[in-house]
């Protein structure tokens, strides 16, 4: 039986890893993004490696542990709690958003910083939220045994209501959400539940110049000099329990909040992070490593391409839109420049070439086990890529434009249902409510918008689509509006002359009016249609096919997967991540990815001055900073040799989503931030390579030095343990 399978194998698979233990090698990269609850099994290595902590100390659901202080920070980066009353460390990257929301021309907290110097002055953040875990259980083999026999629509109704049982069982009366949650293309399955805080307010953030020194050019590159790190307290009522934003409420009271280490760290020294992994596709086939390189990754890199020409030159030309462009060229910028590092890593691993291999081994090994049942597993993925190729670039096209382009199409899109079902809301008692609701998202729009700017993002980025899309799916009727001018610029001018949603006071009064006939009328506007069109078009034409083919690929990579283990039980096949909570460890260690290059493992406070250019975008300074960074007095926070450490590597496997994560050592205290890989590195979330894959981490140690000694916040350092 399918259970009875899967449970051996699950079986097998712990017991060769609790194998592959017990000798200890000089090997420090350490592929891998590990459920806390299996750490038993790599405990001895973790150990060998200088971790001074049992696996229960790390992750326990009957005492506080180190999971307790990590935190899932608004559902996309990781956070660590660093005080008992609600401190927490993230990236400031990851809280740009919320910096540049609070930042104007007459406080523009992105270029000159922001610090509480009291609770009272701490900001309030709408929308913001942190996320801990409370328990990750195993409930594979029960619902393996729930669901066998079933196919199909039965098999999808079936699943959904023992999910549900599951959750409602694990977290009624709890006050805790959950889910139950498909690890290994649904191999096994866990049940996370989780406490969810919604008070989360802003502390304290660098200048961008130390955040993000380095900017775009300095992105995915060692060494490195960035200062990226953000500060926010989390907020409880007065039980300690979540609450939305009220004056009421107190600072969050964590059952574990990690000590932070100022005794520094070296060359060798062992280092785990533990984080909120996005996704990795490590068990793509190599078709589909083809398509990323050949395909998929210069489509999304031009239309990228399009749209940072755009915005930089629009925020090069006035503070206002530096201000309201900079969240959006950030989530722009940095995928951009990954996927231009990733193809190049691929082709220089020839990552196509060992994927054509281990297929080739495993139809070798699947001839002779078990009656053949892996034998059409891959061909199966291979035929299924052809299908789903076209529909996967086009709805990234969709998601390009769309998400990250233009912001009169989702703008518009906000106000649809509003117009088109006008009669009816009108008359409702919610009808203020509604009303009011959308003229407060009008308003916010409007802070960050810029009609000259989105003009042109739309006569580029339209054009860009209709070039990419796949000609089995391509959208005539929009093509034939396009094509009728005879430049983007000029569809594009022609657009934002006839439609109201680029000027955002004129929607507002007109909204505000209420006459029937004018806000119908709206449903002609061009950004309506427009937005209309594409939507129509992608979940007609383009999400059905695209979810059916994906499902199938995920079925036969499941079995793939699972005859990896099998078929090769000397080797190990780690999970996939998928945005939960995972631990990664490696050492302290630099790198040499090609011939004749070497890095060190830690940059220090010399190299910010030594890149310091006044007036560059990406490496200027505030005086201030200079003078300070000159004068060299770095206090409890100096290394052994008297040297600030800015920044070092690691042979840690992380992606997306462990921008933030806690940088631990083996007595299980903060050394540093995790928030980004070496260029070397772009490719590991497709093939991880042990000689070159490193993560970037800024040293705590400057962290606190910019709080402390920059900022003049030392009373935040006071309500840290720090472990001298």
């Amino acid at each position: 039986m399918i259970h009875n399978r899967i449970v051996a194998l699950r079986l097998a698979t712990l017991l060769f890893m609790g194998a592959i233990i017990l000798p200890v090698q000089e090997s420090h990269a350490k592929e891998g993004m590990w459920i806390p609850t299996l750490l038993q099994v790599l405990e001895n290595e973790m150990q060998a490696m200088g971790l001074r902590l049992s696996a229960d100390d790390i992750y326990s659901i009957n005492h506080s542990s180190l999971k307790d202080a990590v935190v899932h920070f608004n559902g996309g980066c990781t956070a660590e709690m660093v005080s008992s009353a609600g401190l927490l460390f993230t990236n400031h990257h990851c809280g740009y958003s919320q910096i540049q929301y609070h930042s104007s021309v007459d406080h523009n907290y992105l270029r000159d910083g922001f610090w509480a110097m009291s609770r009272a002055e701490e900001l309030p953040n709408p929308d913001l939220y942190a996320t801990f875990i409370d328990r990750i259980e195993d409930v594979s083999s029960r619902i393996a045994q729930a669901l066998e026999g079933y196919e199909g629509k039965e098999l999808l109704e079936i699943k959904k209501e023992l999910f549900a049982a599951i959750v409602e069982e694990y977290t009624n009366g709890t006050g805790l959400t959950g889910r139950v949650v498909a690890f290994d293309f649904g191999n096994q399955h866990f049940l996370i539940t989780k406490r969810t805080f919604y008070d989360v307010r802003l502390v304290g953030a660098p200048p961008s110049a130390v955040g993000k020194f380095g900017g775009d050019t300095d992105n995915w590159l060692w060494p490195r000099h960035t200062g990226d790190f953000s500060v926010f307290r989390i907020y409880a009522d007065s039980n300690n329990n979540p609450s939305e934003y009220s004056k009421s409420n107190v600072p969050y009271q964590p059952s574990h909040h990690f000590p932070v280490s100022i005794e520094g760290v070296k060359e060798g020294d062992f280092t785990m992070i533990f984080g909120f992994p996005g996704s990795t596709e490590q068990y793509l086939t190599s078709d589909a490593v083809e398509h990323v390189v050949g395909r998929l990754n210069p489509m999304r890199i031009a239309m990228r391409d399009v749209s940072l020409d755009i915005i930089n030159a629009a925020r090069a030309s006035s503070d206002r839109l530096n201000i309201a462009y900079a969240s959006k060229q950030s989530s722009i910028s940095n995928a951009w420049k990954k996927w231009e590092g990733q193809s190049k890593g691929l082709i220089e691993l020839d990552a196509v070439a060992k994927k054509v291999e281990l297929e080739r081994n495993f139809a070798e090994r699947s001839i002779k086990f078990d009656g053949g049942i892996y034998d059409n597993v891959i061909s199966t993925i291979q035929d299924a890529n052809a299908t789903y190729f076209p529909f996967m670039e086009a709805r990234t096209l969709f998601v390009e434009l769309v998400y990250y382009g233009p912001d009169i199409l989702n703008h518009a899109f906000e106000f649809q249902e509003f117009i088109e079902n006008y009669e009816e809301i009108s008359e409702s008692e919610d009808y203020d409510e509604i009303l009011e609701g959308l003229l407060a998202f009008n308003r916010d729009y409007a802070k960050n918008y810029d009609a000259a700017v989105d003009e042109l993002l739309l006569g580029g980025l339209l054009g860009a689509y209709l070039e990419f899309m796949p000609k089995s799916l391509f959208p005539e009727s929009i093509s034939i509006q396009y094509t009728s001018f005879v430049t983007g610029d000029e569809y594009a001018e022609d657009f934002y002359d006839r439609s109201i949603f680029d000027n955002p006071n004129q929607l507002e009064a007109l909204l505000k009016k209420g006459k029937l006939k004018a806000i119908k009328k709206l449903l002609n506007d061009p950004a309506i249609l427009l937005i209309s069109d594409l939507r129509t078009h992608y979940f007609t034409n383009i999400a059905s096919g695209y979810s059916s083919n994906k499902s199938v690929i995920q079925s036969a990579t499941a079995a793939y997967t699972r005859g990896l283990r099998e078929l090769f039980p000397e080797r190990l096949f780690p999970i996939d991540a998928n945005s939960t909570l995972r631990l990664t460890y490696g050492k302290v260690e630099g790198s040499s990815p090609h011939d004749g290059m070497h890095y060190d493992a830690l940059s220090t406070a010399r190299g910010i001055l030594q890149k310091y250019k006044p007036g560059d975008a990406d490496f200027d300074l505030p005086s201030d900073l200079v003078s300070d960074l000159r004068e060299g007095n770095w206090g409890r926070y100096a290394s052994e040799d008297g040297e600030l450490v800015v920044c070092f590597t690691g042979s840690n496997h992380t992606t997306g989503g462990n921008s933030g994560s806690p940088v631990i050592n083996g007595d299980g205290e903060l050394v540093g931030i995790n928030f980004d890989r070496s260029w070397e590195s772009t490719m590991s979330d497709i093939l991880f390579d042990e000689t070159r894959c490193r993560n970037i981490m800024v040293d705590i140690r400057y962290v606190l030095w910019v709080i402390d000694h920059y900022a003049g916040a030392g009373h935040l350092v006071d309500e840290m343990t720090i472990v001298e």
